[in-house]
């Protein structure tokens, strides 16, 4: 595999772990990946839940719940770090001030387009930004915005097809769709990032997500064009990841026809294992809340049938009675809990592999 160069920050093995709330992947999920030469991402998604303790006020505990994972963090490695952090969230302002603050090394932002996200960079900062896009228009169009508003360039962008868990940017009938598939939107993507890296003598790396799940699927995604990929669904059944074992053990446990699309409340299709909080929830029954966070700002409270952020959050506790487990179409190919070290040597041993089955191919085609 070759490095990744992302500004100034060569990542040793072109892999990122994806942003996975709540709780899914903070600071040991993300220590253990930047250890072995990629990025490592801590989900800023609900930590005002996990860092009750630290102040009831849900806004302030996030903040803190940031500043503590991205200090154990730097404690723990000199890897590279990385905050997701969510448009969609109401508290995307505080969460990117804090990243950047703090010296994150990358934001990744997406669920929704942060056309504003290099107002938020300070004198000396060396955070760099890289927006989540489902398609070259949006990459095009935040292209535009930053150069001609604050003269920035992106420093990459990641490609998010309609096989990736969690939240998809994603109308229901493009799910499935062959022409949003995510060879076809990485070069959309690269088509667009082409234009600007010409222009502006620089490079912007196109990192492929959703639905890699091996090696030799890292190899099929780099021949279409891809610099690197980010993969979540795999890092999810490792000892470091940060949710309870209780969570893992859905994945273990799905089946392949267990993996759904479902609606939010946040008004997007969802793709997670169905279990019987959610069936309950298609059949009609509504999970009566309060709603003293006010997490996400395209969240139908009124309407809603539960609270997304605290079913998420019962799943990380392992309290699947009142919530789901977010995945990747691919979840249920786990088979066991192993490590993180582990998961990157086959999936170097299988890209390596792969490739040098395409060499031979092509010798023998040339003799």
């Amino acid at each position: 595999m070759k490095q990744l160069q992302i500004g100034n920050l060569t990542i040793q093995i072109p892999i990122i772990q994806g942003g996975m709330g709540v709780g899914v992947s903070l600071s040991g999920l993300a220590v253990a990946v930047a250890n072995e030469g990629g990025v490592g991402v801590i989900s800023s998604a609900g930590l005002g839940l996990l860092y009750r303790d630290l102040s009831r006020d849900f806004l302030e505990a996030s903040i803190l719940g940031l500043k503590e994972e991205l200090r154990i963090a730097r404690e723990k490695t000199k890897g590279i770090i990385g905050v997701n952090v969510m448009v969609a969230m109401t508290n995307f302002a505080d969460m990117v001030r804090t990243s950047i603050k703090e010296k994150a090394d990358i934001l990744f932002c997406g669920a929704g387009l942060p056309l504003d996200l290099p107002s938020f960079l300070t004198k000396g900062s060396m955070t760099k930004l890289v927006p989540i896009v489902s398609s070259g228009r949006a990459a095009k169009l935040i292209c535009s915005k930053w150069i001609s508003t604050y003269k920035y360039v992106p420093d990459a962008f990641v490609v998010e097809g309609p096989k990736a868990g969690g939240h998809l940017g994603f109308k229901q009938e493009q799910i499935a769709d062959e022409d949003y598939r995510l060879c076809k939107l990485v070069s959309d993507v690269q088509k667009e990032v082409k234009e600007v890296e010409k222009e502006h003598n620089c490079k912007i790396p196109v990192i492929a997500a959703g639905g890699i799940y091996t090696g030799g699927d890292i190899f099929d995604i780099m021949e279409c064009g891809a610099d690197g990929v980010q993969m979540a669904t795999r890092f999810v059944t490792t000892n470091e990841c940060d949710a309870s074992a209780a969570f893992k053990q859905t994945y273990i446990d799905a089946k392949e026809n267990d993996i759904e699309i479902i609606k939010s409340p946040v008004g997007m299709p969802g793709r997670a294992i169905v279990n019987s909080f959610i069936e309950k929830v298609r059949a009609g029954k509504k999970h009566p809340f309060s709603c003293p966070f006010k997490c996400i700002k395209t969240c139908e409270i009124s309407s809603s049938p539960y609270c997304i952020i605290t079913a998420l959050f019962n799943a990380f506790k392992g309290n699947f009675e009142s919530g789901y487990a977010f995945a990747g179409t691919n979840a249920f190919r786990a088979t066991r809990i192993t490590s993180v070290k582990e998961i990157f040597t086959e999936l170097i041993e299988d890209f390596t592999k792969k490739a040098d089955e395409l060499l031979k191919k092509k010798k023998t085609n040339n003799d």
